[in-house]
């Protein structure tokens, strides 16, 4: 699976994504709104799973990469949910990029883009979802044309018990053509 934007091509990861996605998700700034930065071995089994996602066909989280230099920027995509959601989603939506690239567009780019191909999927809405205090997601997610849904805000069920990421926000799109 490959999609492109203006800016970006969205595409199945490769061996030599691995050094760079290492820096972005070892990164505490980049991953304050998760409960752990991840190390090498960890970076490698996350793109190790997004890979097995693909090629399983429930997950469509693919590496971003600028057109513009070829740098890899982080990861943009779509996948199965896999615990209880209000009115049970088919899939989320989802992206983390590194730091020196935020702030450009290219989250609401890249996502605009795997909702355009949900749509041609046949799926009826795309959730996504983050701790109640990522404003910056939010942002992201009201940028592309998701709203709130305040009854379905939740506590993470892996996330412990009072830990300030376990408050999460759930947000939706429906797809225009079966509304």
């Amino acid at each position: 699976m490959r999609l492109e934007t203006e800016r970006l091509v969205l595409r199945p990861w490769q061996n030599t994504d691995r050094d760079a996605f290492a820096a972005i998700v070892g990164d505490p700034h980049v991953m304050r709104y998760y409960t752990a930065t991840r190390d090498r071995a960890a970076a490698d089994a996350w793109i190790d799973q997004m890979i097995a996602g693909l090629e399983a066909g429930t997950s469509r989280f693919l590496a971003a990469e600028r057109k513009a230099d070829g740098q890899l920027i982080g990861l943009i995509g779509t996948a199965a949910i896999n615990m209880e959601l209000r009115g049970n989603p088919p899939e989320e939506i989802g992206w983390v990029l590194g730091g020196r690239y935020w702030g450009q567009g290219y989250a609401p780019e890249g996502a605009l883009a795997h909702i355009a191909d949900a749509w041609r999927r046949g799926l009826p809405e795309l959730v996504a979802f983050t701790a109640a205090i990522n404003a910056p997601s939010q942002r992201v997610m009201e940028k592309i044309g998701m709203t709130r849904d305040a009854e379905g805000d939740f506590l993470h069920p892996r996330i412990a018990e009072n830990h300030q990421l376990r408050s999460h926000v759930l947000y939706r799109i429906a797809n225009p053509a079966q509304s």
